[in-house]
C-alpha cells in the first residue's frame, strides 16, 4: 500500500510512503488512458539547480505542447504528423526537381527521401533521450506527462509508411490512429520498455509503438493498392 507523505514541500510532486516506510513517488504518463503509478524514489536523479540547459531540454522534451491540459500525448501526435509532412515535403521538392532535371526515375527520390526520414528520425530520437532524461531530473518526475518527444518521435516512425499519394492520403490519418492505439494499448514487449533507465525507457516504448504502427499502415496501404490499382 501507498499513502501520501503528508509535510510535502508545496509545489513539490506528491511523495509516497508504503507500508514498510520506503518512499515513493509518482510516475506520470501523457497516454490518456494509463493512470500514474508509484515508483521509488531511488529512480529518480536528485534535483539541482536549473541550468540554460535544462530549460533548452525541458522546451525541447515538451515541444511547444506538454503542458496542454487535455491529451498531451496526442497532440504531441499532431506536432509529429506536422513535423513530419514538412520536413518530407521539402525534400520532396528538392529530390523531384533534381529528378526531373536529369531525367532520373523515381527511385531516385524516394529512396534517398527515406534514408533522409530516417536520418531525421534518428536524431530526433537520441536528442529525445537526452533531452527526456534532463526534464526527468529537473522536474523530479518519473516520465512526466509533460514530456511529449517520445510521441513526436514514434508518431513519426509511423508514417515512415507513406509515400502519401492522393489516392492513399488517408495513410496519414490511419499512421495517427494506429500509433495512438498502440501507445496507448502497449502490447508486449512495449510496457516493459517503459522500465528502461531515465529518458532512453520514456523514449523506447514509443519507438517501438511506432514500428508496429508502420507495419500495420504499410500492410493496410499494401492491400488497398493491390486490391483497387489505379
Amino acid at each position: 500500500m501507498y499513502a501520501l507523505r503528508p509535510n510535502a514541500p508545496k509545489g513539490e510532486q506528491k511523495q509516497l510512503t508504503t507500508d514498510n516506510g520506503q518512499s515513493a513517488a509518482i510516475k506520470e504518463s501523457s497516454d490518456e488512458l494509463n493512470p500514474p503509478v508509484a515508483v521509488p524514489t531511488d529512480k529518480i536523479a536528485p534535483r539541482k539547480r536549473r541550468t540554460i540547459a535544462d530549460y533548452f531540454a525541458l522546451a525541447f522534451a515538451t515541444c511547444g505542447v506538454g503542458y496542454f491540459p487535455i491529451a498531451p500525448g496526442t497532440m504531441g501526435s499532431l506536432v509529429g504528423v506536422g513535423l513530419y509532412l514538412s520536413i518530407w515535403t521539402g525534400i520532396d521538392r528538392v529530390l523531384t526537381s533534381n529528378a526531373l532535371a536529369k531525367r532520373l526515375t523515381a527511385q531516385y527520390v524516394f529512396t534517398p527521401q527515406l534514408a533522409c526520414m530516417l536520418v531525421v528520425i534518428f536524431l530526433l530520437t537520441m536528442a529525445g533521450i537526452w533531452a527526456a532524461t534532463c526534464a526527468e531530473k529537473a522536474l523530479r518526475k518519473k516520465d512526466p506527462s509533460v514530456v511529449v518527444i517520445d510521441e513526436v518521435a514514434g508518431q513519426m516512425i509511423a508514417l515512415l509508411s507513406g509515400p502519401f499519394w492522393l489516392h492513399t492520403w488517408w495513410s496519414i490519418i490511419s499512421a495517427f490512429l494506429l500509433f495512438r492505439l498502440f501507445d496507448i494499448w502497449k502490447p508486449y514487449p512495449i510496457r516493459r520498455l517503459e522500465r528502461l533507465e531515465s529518458g532512453l525507457g520514456i523514449m523506447a516504448d514509443d519507438v517501438l509503438a511506432g514500428a508496429y504502427a508502420l507495419i500495420v499502415n504499410s500492410v493496410l496501404i499494401s492491400a488497398y493498392l493491390l486490391l483497387f490499382p489505379k
